[in-house]
């Protein structure tokens, strides 16, 4: 049986300072959304989701290309008809992110921007106490925290779907090249 003689080679998919940027994002968020009352925690925090997303913003564009948007992220039509394979379990799987799961991290990017940016210039002299600020901030956290389980349970069925440990894949940057079932080069 050919498909009992295949086996998967681990690759390379997500390089060092990729992974470091989407930890680093991560803990800063979460630190961030349990310190959201404020003080040197909170701005730390938050400054360095900010300055993690830029460098990840900046590196989607001129990065080395495994991590440039331009490697994984799809057209609306692709985007679509991964939906439409998705609802009916017959979505493909890639090597590098899915459709859906590149516009997440387009979606996390934006708002962690937004929300960075916001809270940065609410403390500055010119924008202090400034009310409209602080909802752009509150809103800007509160669309975070509602694509957090979105993200987490994106990735928690394509592990199922796939059979595969992502979130392995995201500490060692390593996933199962299986030939017969990539979707994508990288």
């Amino acid at each position: 049986d050919e498909a009992a003689l295949t086996f998967a080679m681990r690759v390379l998919v997500w390089p060092w300072w990729l992974r470091l940027a989407h930890w680093s994002l991560a803990v800063a968020i979460v630190v961030a959304l349990f310190t959201y009352h404020g003080g040197t925690v909170h701005e730390t925090a938050g400054y360095t989701a900010l300055v993690v997303a830029v460098f990840r913003l900046i590196l989607g564009f001129v990065g080395p290309i495994e991590g440039r948007f331009s490697a994984f992220l799809r057209g609306p039509i692709a985007t679509l008809t991964y939906v439409k394979q998705l609802i009916v379990s017959r979505a493909p799987r890639y090597l590098n992110h899915t459709p859906l799961g590149a516009w997440m991290i387009v979606a996390l990017l934006a708002f962690a921007l937004a929300g960075g940016a916001s809270g940065a210039f609410y403390v500055t002299d010119r924008f202090w106490g400034e009310a409209w600020l602080i909802r752009v901030h509150a809103i800007c956290t509160w669309i975070f925290v509602g694509l957090i389980p979105l993200h987490v349970g994106g990735v928690v069925h394509a592990s199922w779907l796939h059979r595969e440990h992502l979130i392995r894949a995201m500490l060692d940057g390593r996933k199962d090249e299986a030939t017969n079932n990539v979707s994508d080069r990288t």
